[in-house]
């Protein structure tokens, strides 16, 4: 049970809910040591660069060279390794009961802002040590991750980002033009990744976006094109309420209310959803004020790695009424555009999500398991076992305590043969390589998500999301300062705002009584 659950369980029945929130929220942060952290991915020893080169990921702990490779050693053979992802002969994938799709699709988007591993459309050119983030959750996706690329993707006029309307909707601009070349005014912006696999017709689609992971799939590509309304959405009621204003102000505002906003989400939507308690987590800067973990961003290269949840993709998706593989997605926003937004959401929000776990990955999705295995050896990423530890957890003393247990006799047998070839890989259980153990485990009950990942993942959320600059106590905590930086009706929204859905509700028509949430209905706590 992860230290989340534990402290909520202890609290849950007491009517204090600011302190139990602040209590809960700190306790999660405090259980690993906090930034500044000592090490980075430029060099495996302390180095003056490596404390202040924020192009290389910083570490939580420090590297851990290998002892070799093959069987019986710390490193087994990487693609021995990366087959433990793969689905046994004959099964199909095992299903989360309690997210949608909507989930992975928020979760991507989320970290593509801020997860950014140096990758390039010509592999030579890649760095897996280093990272293109500006380590803040600033929505680049949105904005770009640079002032060049915002200025690109910006209107110039009522501090509106650039759209196009099809077919009565708003969406982005079309990133390539009729003759199949980046359009000059998008040349500043990152390429999608993965070109050189994509066709013709799925080309076509790709909107002009500040991250090169937007256009991955249409859940992401709707998600952005949900923000890029509401960012346009709210400029326009602050141009009619603030005639004198001009462009950047009118810009700059709306900004700050969306990014604002979507933190909110991130705590109360998507948390609360991970979150395996009855207790909801508000989001509440003035946890952050007094805290000792409020501290700069620098994302980790552990953290990186854990958000690797390529577990939950299915290897085929439903839209309203027909089937899609999975594959057939990739690169390609015709579902997208053709369904209209409101649609998009709703059929991402019926779809299951696969299982996190060993021996579940969709077939197309395992050179990208493949590709994070590499990664961890490339930056000599410490064993799972010191990341247990590092998280105040009890260390796996046995390759069956990694995999747990369960009740049913076929998932049982499962576990037990899983145990042994985890055994036969690496020998001793202290050589479980970080990343294959995270996903070894299994999902907490009431949870999406493994023990560990689970723990992981709430420390850093808290201690990046709630460390934001607008919501500082100089910011957001003074009164003047918080109705200079959002205004008086900015503010309002952004109280009113608790999930997606009430984004959707106000740009996109059509929705109706239509569920929409990362939670499925049918889903019940045991």
């Amino acid at each position: 049970m992860s230290l989340l659950s534990i402290v909520t369980k202890a609290l849950n029945a007491l009517d204090l809910d600011d302190e139990v929130n602040r209590l809960v929220i700190d306790r999660t942060v405090n259980v690993c040591r906090n930034r500044p952290h000592p090490w980075s991915t430029k060099h495996d020893y302390i180095s003056w660069s490596g404390l202040t080169d924020r192009t290389y990921n910083a570490r939580l702990l420090p590297a851990k060279p290998s002892t070799g490779q093959g069987i019986g050693t710390s490193r087994p053979p990487l693609q021995a390794t990366a087959a433990l992802f793969a689905r046994l002969p004959g099964t199909n994938q095992r299903l989360c009961p309690k997210s949608t799709g909507l989930f992975p699709a928020f979760a991507q988007y989320l970290t593509d802002g801020f997860i950014r591993t140096m990758l390039h459309n010509d592999d030579d050119k890649e760095d897996r040590r280093r990272t293109t983030s500006n380590h803040e959750i600033d929505l680049s996706p949105l904005y770009g991750r640079t002032e060049a690329q915002t200025r690109a993707l910006r209107a110039g006029t009522g501090g509106r980002l650039k759209s196009q309307v099809i077919n009565g909707e708003e969406f982005s601009p079309f990133l390539f033009g009729a003759d199949g070349n980046v359009k000059p005014e998008f040349a500043i912006l990152d390429l999608p990744l993965g070109l050189k696999n994509v066709t013709p017709a799925g080309k076509a689609t790709l909107f002009a976006v500040g991250g090169d992971r937007v256009n991955a799939v249409p859940q992401t590509a709707m998600m952005n094109t949900l923000f890029l309304r509401e960012h346009n959405r709210l400029a326009g009621q602050l141009a009619a309420k603030n005639p004198t204003w001009d462009d950047d102000r009118l810009f700059e505002t709306a900004r700050n209310i969306v990014i604002v906003m979507f933190i909110k989400i991130v705590v109360e939507e998507y948390i609360n959803h991970i979150n395996t308690t009855e207790f909801p987590l508000q989001a509440d800067p003035k946890v952050v004020w007094r805290a000792k973990w409020n501290r700069p961003n620098w994302m980790t290269v552990e953290f990186s790695l854990l958000y690797r949840w390529h577990g939950l993709v299915m290897e085929n998706v439903t839209w309203g009424d027909k089937a899609h593989p999975g594959n057939s997605l990739l690169l390609n926003n015709s579902l997208l555009i053709g369904s209209g937004l409101a649609q998009s959401f709703v059929n991402t929000s019926a779809n299951r999500t696969a299982m996190l776990g060993l021996e579940n990955a969709a077939s197309f999705m395992m050179f990208a398991e493949t590709g994070a295995i590499n990664q961890a050896r490339i930056n000599n990423v410490a064993s799972y076992n010191d990341y247990r530890l590092a998280m105040g957890m009890e260390p796996a003393r046995n390759f069956a305590a990694i995999v747990g247990s369960s009740d049913t006799p076929a998932e049982q047998a499962r576990l037990s043969a899983l145990a042994k070839r985890l055994e036969g890989l690496y020998g001793d259980v202290n050589n479980v390589e970080y990343y294959i153990g995270l996903f070894a485990e299994r999902v907490e009950k009431n949870g999406p998500l493994p023990e560990l990942v689970s723990s992981m993942v709430a420390m850093d959320a808290f201690s990046q999301a709630l460390t934001n600059p607008l919501l500082s106590e100089h910011v957001w905590g003074n009164p003047a300062n918080k109705r200079l930086a959002f205004t008086e009706d900015g503010i309002k929204v952004i109280e009113q705002t608790k999930r997606l859905r009430d984004i959707v509700d106000r740009n996109a028509k059509g929705l109706g009584k239509a569920f929409v949430g990362m939670t499925r209905p049918e889903w019940k706590r045991t």
